[in-house]
């Protein structure tokens, strides 16, 4: 959870996932469905698919307990570099390097790196620097007490440089250089991508919902249907597409509930939400229980994970009744 999540956030989901999940076996013989469910709202769902797999194999290949040793680590889905050596030595207490956000710039300020942390050059050195000083004797203070000095004392603005234990190392201070590392580049813009947003009711009010694709962006979860306009095709134009390759026709003219927004981390997403009241056609999809596109009652909606976008859009749908 703390890997793209701030602690005091990750918190609460992470009290409510021991819950709901509390061993590595409960992770393993959950589907994913309540996996996803769980992490609802903590946003970046491929940690979630890759815990369930991880868990998975941990029962499977590990007698369902984590493993210590780095390469095991390693071996599991979704553990990459850090996370295996936060495991390893914080965990287990077992000589690994890490290098986080924290641990970074205090050795980017250290040793006065002249390279952007995330550039390949700056990985390197951080990787090899985090390595040459790592203690053998007790490698889970170490690398804890480099992320809290980095956290409370070598901070990205005003550094406390008087209450550090190490500033008689420090090149960057040495040179009168403390705020000029680490090293920044500059952003990109982030693409806007338009859509539209179909939130369809049929007769009994249930709302259809789709289930994306396992993998890739938002993978497993449920929402309502959308799509981008091809080149030159309208808002309008693009919603009765969408109708047409769900098999489906309006009862009355769509009515636009507005516009619902989200960034993510390549690009913004803004989508035109619509509220239809459809039927069904003869040559329609059958909507099967166990299928990707299904009808949910009103009570049954909160039991599907759904991304925050879609909770935008039901939101948008609240505000603006039939």
């Amino acid at each position: 959870m703390l890997q793209q999540t701030q602690v005091d956030t990750a918190l609460p989901y992470f009290e409510r996932w021991m819950e709901r999940f509390p061993d590595v076996a409960a992770v393993a013989a959950a589907d994913q469905q309540a996996v996803l469910k769980a992490w609802e709202g903590l946003g970046y769902y491929s940690r979630a698919r890759n815990l369930h797999r991880a868990a998975r194999e941990m029962v499977a290949r590990h007698g369902g307990e984590l493993p210590g040793d780095l390469q095991s680590l390693l071996g599991l889905p979704g553990i990459g570099r850090y996370t295996a050596g936060a495991i390893a030595s914080i965990g287990f207490n077992r000589p690994a390097p890490i290098v986080d956000g924290n641990i970074g710039r205090v050795l980017a300020r250290i040793f006065a790196l002249e390279h952007p942390p995330r550039s390949p050059e700056g990985q390197r050195n951080l990787w090899g620097w985090a390595e040459a000083l790592l203690t053998r004797r007790n490698p889970r203070d170490f690398n804890q007490g480099l992320m809290e000095l980095g956290a409370l004392v070598c901070r990205p603005r005003s550094p406390a440089c008087g209450d550090c234990p190490v500033a008689r190392f420090c090149a960057a201070r040495a040179a009168g250089r403390v705020s000029h590392y680490p090293l920044t580049t500059p952003g990109k813009e982030r693409p806007l991508r338009e859509g539209v947003m179909a939130l369809v009711r049929d007769e009994q009010s249930n709302l259809l919902l789709r289930r994306r694709e396992p993998r890739g962006l938002w993978g497993g979860l449920w929402e309502p249907p959308w799509l981008e306009p091809d080149k030159g095709e309208t808002t309008r134009e693009a919603l009765m597409r969408l109708l047409r390759e769900l098999g489906l026709k309006t009862a009355a003219d769509p009515a636009p509930l507005g516009v619902v927004q989200h960034d993510l981390t390549h690009f913004r997403l803004k989508l035109t939400c619509f509220g239809i009241a459809a039927i069904a056609t003869a040559a329609g999809p059958p909507f099967a229980s166990s299928g990707p596109m299904r009808w949910a009652a009103a009570a049954e909606i909160a039991a599907y994970p759904l991304a925050r976008l879609s909770h935008k859009a039901l939101a948008l749908e609240r505000e603006n009744p039939g």
